[in-house]
């Protein structure tokens, strides 16, 4: 039998606020602002929970843990993604590679990325090998350059047997 791939990709956004934490890639990165939402807002792992849902054909973040859930308020986004992962593998499926690229103007995010490549791995139970996670700089330009917001792409490739 021939092997089967899936490929998604996912975006997520959000706004900076003060008084809350900064948590991408699953590591909380020193900062006077933190990210806005729901749960613990993770630009990051919610773009690779997206990807991964796109994949599989099986909606977007919000479908399986919304908004409006009192229960997933302040929600750890690893702890999501870990959930999107199961449903995933229970289907077959294991991850082929992964490929994140998060937007931010500040801070400076090079001395964080082995750390979040480490805790997303990990939550996708994949060598550190199939995940890459870099990250790019607006450059001064729109909201996200003017320190506004943070954002995330990303893409995986899915593959089962």
């Amino acid at each position: 039998m021939a092997t089967r791939f899936r490929v998604g990709n996912g975006f997520d956004f959000h706004p900076l606020e003060a008084g809350r934490k900064l948590v991408l890639g699953g590591v909380e990165i020193e900062h006077d602002k933190g990210l806005r939402g729901h749960s613990d807002a993770d630009v990051a792992a919610h773009a690779l929970a997206n990807a991964i849902l796109g994949a599989i054909g099986a909606g977007d973040l919000g479908h399986h843990f919304p908004d409006n859930d009192p229960k997933y308020k302040n929600a750890d986004s690893i702890a999501l993604l870990s959930a999107v992962w199961k449903l995933t593998s229970d289907q077959g499926w294991r991850l082929g590679n992964a490929d994140l690229t998060i937007f931010a103007e500040q801070p400076k995010l090079k001395p964080h990325l082995d750390a979040m490549r480490a805790r997303l791995s990990n939550a996708l139970n994949a060598d550190q090998s199939r995940v890459n996670v870099k990250a790019s700089s607006p450059e001064g330009l729109g909201a996200l350059g003017r320190g506004e917001g943070m954002a995330a792409a990303a893409i995986v490739m899915l593959e089962a047997d």
